[in-house]
């Protein structure tokens, strides 16, 4: 293993079948527990930071006349429930997980205690973290960054729809070409949209790298974790 604490950040979307109408589709789930299964197997020990816009986004709420604070409330009860649908489709493999969140939900989840979710990593279980930051005006990356930090991960696995970060979008830009590694800086100064800049700010100061990848790609989260080419580092050198 490359790395043997992780972060995985999965955008709402990525659990999805539009054309279905399914906001979790279970073979999606399905291949993302198995992915697990190496991984746990490897000696990994993974945390989860998800989005909820499969379900509701708050910046979309508030074009749409919803008042932006209570917009991000919304998007942050969207994760927990995306975050809820992951452990039921983990647990269904035999995979042993906890959800934390930001905000208190004890009929649900435990609160997030960062000492309890780094004895939950060493125990070898999933630690699944909801509610984002709690706060509003932060999103999931931010989250993901944060939590990153807090249980000194070695890497934060950022999942995208495109094998890396690239010049331009690749869907729209044919010509746009991708970077095999990045500078955090350099990240910032060119503002890519792949991560916020709170995001790259944050593990920028405390060191953690970020590899962007195919969430898609068959064995993308193990490749990763291996240390096979896939994705693009972000990092200091």
């Amino acid at each position: 293993m490359k790395y043997k604490r992780i972060l995985l950040k999965i955008s709402g979307e990525a659990l999805q079948n539009k054309e279905k109408g399914l906001n979790h589709d279970p073979e999606i789930m399905a291949k993302v527990a198995d992915q697990f299964k190496v991984m746990l197997e490897m000696g990994a020990e993974i945390a989860v930071v998800v989005g909820g816009g499969n379900i509701f986004r708050g910046l979309a709420g508030a074009s749409t006349g919803t008042n932006r604070t209570t917009g991000d409330y919304m998007g942050m009860l969207a994760t927990v429930i995306n975050s809820l649908a992951i452990q039921n489709a983990l647990e269904n493999e035999g995979i042993d997980t906890r959800v934390m969140t930001a905000i208190t939900m004890r009929a649900i989840a435990e609160p997030f205690i960062r000492r309890k979710a780094v004895r939950h990593l060493e125990k070898g279980r999933v630690v699944i973290f909801g509610a984002g930051t709690g706060n509003p005006y932060f999103t999931t990356d931010s989250a993901a960054a944060l939590r990153a930090s807090e249980i000194n991960a070695d890497v934060l696995m950022k999942a995208t729809k495109v094998d890396g970060i690239y010049t331009a979008d690749p869907v729209k830009d044919p010509t746009a070409t991708r970077f095999e590694n990045i500078t955090y800086q350099d990240a910032l100064n060119k503002q890519l949209k792949v991560m916020d800049a709170a995001a790259f700010s944050l593990c920028m100061e405390n060191d953690i790298p970020i590899v962007v990848f195919d969430f898609f790609k068959e064995n993308g989260m193990v490749d990763v974790l291996t240390g096979v080419e896939s994705g693009t580092l972000v990092s200091h050198a």
